[in-house]
C-alpha cells in the first residue's frame, strides 16, 4: 500500500513538472510576444512623431535645425535659414560646439605662438594680425602663461550669407587665467590666482560651394 502511495506520488510529481514546464515555456513565449509587440508599437509612435516633426519644417530643412534656431531674432533666424539652404549638411548645434573648441583652440596656440596651427585656423587678416602681435611679444622676451579656465556660454551674435560665403558670429563668456613672464621666467602682469572673465565676439566663415566642412576665424572683436 505504501508503495502504491509512493508511486502515485511519484507519479503525480513528473507529471506537474512536465505541466509546469510547459505552461512555463508558453508563458515565457506570451512574454515575449508581449514585449515584442509594445516594441515595435513604441518604434511606429517614435517614427510617426518624427514624420510629424519633419512635415511640419519648412521643405528642404530639417526638424532639429528648425528646434536649434527657434527663439533668436528675425534678422539671426533669417541668415540661419538662409546658411542652411545654401549648405544643406548646416546644423547649428554641431556648429556652436565647433565654434567652441575653435575658440579654445585658437587662444592656446597664440599664447604659446604656434604660428603653424594658427594657420590652419584662421583666414588671412587674422592670422597676419596673431603673427605680429606674437613676433612684437616675442621681441620684447615676453611669453605668456594663460589658462582657459571654462567657456561659460557661447551664442549667435550675428549670422549672414554673403552672396555664397556663410558668416557667422558667436559671443563667447570665458573665464581665463593671464600671466606674462619675462625671458627669465619672472611674472611681470597678471596672475593664475585670478580669472578674469573676457567676452568675445568671434566670426566664423565658410564658403558653402566648398567640400571641406571646416570654418575658418574670420574676425575678432572684444564682446
Amino acid at each position: 500500500m505504501i508503495w502504491e502511495i509512493v508511486i502515485l506520488a511519484m507519479i503525480a510529481a513528473f507529471l506537474g513538472m512536465r505541466l509546469y514546464s510547459v505552461l512555463g515555456r508558453k508563458a515565457e513565449h506570451e512574454e515575449e510576444l508581449i514585449a515584442n509587440r509594445l516594441e515595435r508599437a513604441q518604434q511606429e509612435a517614435d517614427a510617426e512623431a518624427d514624420a510629424q516633426q519633419n512635415a511640419a519644417a519648412p521643405a528642404g530643412e530639417p526638424a532639429r535645425t528648425e528646434r536649434a534656431i527657434a527663439g533668436f531674432s528675425p534678422a539671426i533666424e533669417s541668415g540661419l535659414r538662409d546658411i542652411q539652404a545654401a549648405d544643406r549638411s548646416f546644423e547649428l548645434l554641431p556648429f556652436l560646439e565647433g565654434a567652441k573648441g575653435a575658440y579654445e583652440l585658437v587662444l592656446e596656440a597664440f599664447w604659446r605662438g604656434d604660428k603653424e596651427e594658427l594657420r590652419d585656423l584662421c583666414d588671412d587678416d587674422v592670422y597676419e594680425s596673431f603673427v605680429a602681435a606674437i613676433d612684437d611679444r616675442e621681441a620684447n622676451g615676453l611669453k605668456l602663461d594663460n589658462r582657459l579656465i571654462r567657456i561659460e556660454d557661447e551664442t549667435v551674435h550675428s549670422a549672414v550669407l554673403d552672396g555664397k560665403i556663410a558668416r557667422i558670429a558667436v559671443r563667447f563668456v570665458a573665464d581665463i587665467a593671464s600671466v606674462t613672464r619675462d625671458k627669465d621666467g619672472n611674472v611681470v602682469a597678471g596672475s593664475l590666482d585670478d580669472a578674469i572673465e573676457s567676452r568675445d565676439i568671434w566670426t566664423f566663415s565658410r564658403d558653402t560651394r566648398s567640400s571641406d566642412p571646416n570654418w575658418l576665424l574670420d574676425e575678432t572683436d572684444a564682446g
